[in-house]
């Protein structure tokens, strides 16, 4: 691409990303460089450290694009969900994910590719887009907890995010074979599935939800 005198920085911003993004989804993480960025968009190097304080950053704001389609998405669903049960919405977020997750596996992997350097931290907006889509979980939960129980709900829509995360990154690096012969929609339905019936099982007997697993009962 030709260079442009006429691009604002708002717009070098976003081709900058769009490289990037471009070059991830082929090549992946390995493929990325400042100067084949640099080389699509028309610019040298050192422009993108005139926007991005490094490389990091740029793929940080890649990863952010991730995690905001993915929040769209299940906001999606959960709106789409409004007449559905407290259970059924839960699996349909999880299933989102999990497509979601599938039709792009280059991007998503990035999230858990990338390191940051040595000593360096994650941005507090970074954090605040993790919590945004635990926070969607946590909605789906809400009719499972009593009023007061924001902790315990908090908890299970962290111990829920990481199981179907862990599902979900299995399938996209091609190693849930590995595992099981099971698919991932399987594994993330009975994953759902059998928590909520934990759920149900403490509801009933009046116990602390987020505390001693409750002991095997028979049918």
């Amino acid at each position: 691409m030709g260079r442009r005198s006429s691009h604002t920085p708002q717009q070098i911003r976003a081709l900058i990303l769009d490289a990037a993004q471009e070059i991830i989804e082929v090549q992946g993480l390995a493929g990325l460089s400042a100067r084949e960025i640099a080389r699509r968009i028309g610019y040298s190097p050192g422009t993108i450290y005139n926007i991005f304080a490094n490389l990091d950053d740029v793929v940080l704001n890649v990863e952010a694009r991730v995690l905001d389609g993915l929040d769209r998405r299940l906001s999606e669903i959960q709106e789409g969900s409004d007449g559905a049960g407290a259970d059924d919405r839960l699996i349909r977020i999880a299933h989102a994910y999990l497509a979601f997750t599938q039709e792009k596996p280059r991007l998503w992997n990035l999230l858990f590719e990338h390191h940051m350097p040595q000593g360096a931290e994650l941005p507090a907006w970074y954090q605040q887009k993790l919590e945004g889509l635990t926070a969607q979980i946590e909605r789906a939960l809400r009719p499972h907890f009593a009023p007061g129980s924001e902790d315990e709900r908090r908890r299970a829509a962290r111990v829920l995010w990481a199981g179907v995360h862990g599902i979900t990154s299995l399938s996209t690096a091609d190693k849930l074979a590995v595992v099981t012969v099971e698919t991932a929609a399987r594994l993330i339905d009975d994953l759902i599935g059998t928590y909520l019936a934990g759920l149900s099982w403490r509801e009933e007997r009046g116990a602390p939800r987020g505390l001693e697993p409750p002991p095997f009962a028979p049918p």
